[in-house]
């Protein structure tokens, strides 16, 4: 089952996120992923497997805040790091991960996904 932690405050994201990230293990998950801003640039990693495996490749210090996470279990598309949430528009402009199958119908239904822009601020989009 998907999973989603935010963080917005003075404290740095990483460590909060993470804790987060451990919480959601009993839930069950193929791979997971964060996202935190510092600085008008986003750092982005994801792993497939185990949020240990996340873990092995962060920074020391994965500085920033705001930040976002994500574990995922792959409904659509195999487990991967490519698959692994966040996503990212490719520019930096902002990371989002989705809790649920998004569906193309007369709009975009994005169920529910959390954007964070460079400029700080988390939006929730929800139908």
């Amino acid at each position: 089952m998907c999973g989603i932690v935010g963080y917005v405050g003075k404290r740095e994201a990483g460590p909060i996120l993470m804790e987060g990230l451990h919480r959601l293990e009993y839930r069950g998950y193929d791979s997971a992923g964060i996202a935190c801003a510092r600085n008008n640039k986003l750092s982005i990693h994801k792993a497939k497997g185990k949020v240990r495996e996340l873990e092995r490749q962060l920074p020391a210090q994965l500085k920033g805040t705001p930040g976002i996470a994500h574990t995922r279990w792959a409904t659509h598309g195999e487990p991967s790091d490519r698959n692994a949430h966040p996503h990212s528009d490719g520019t930096g402009r902002f990371a989002i991960v989705i809790s649920m199958r998004t569906v193309t119908c007369r709009g975009v239904n994005l169920g529910s996904a959390y954007l964070i822009y460079r400029s700080g601020m988390i939006l929730l989009w929800g139908f």
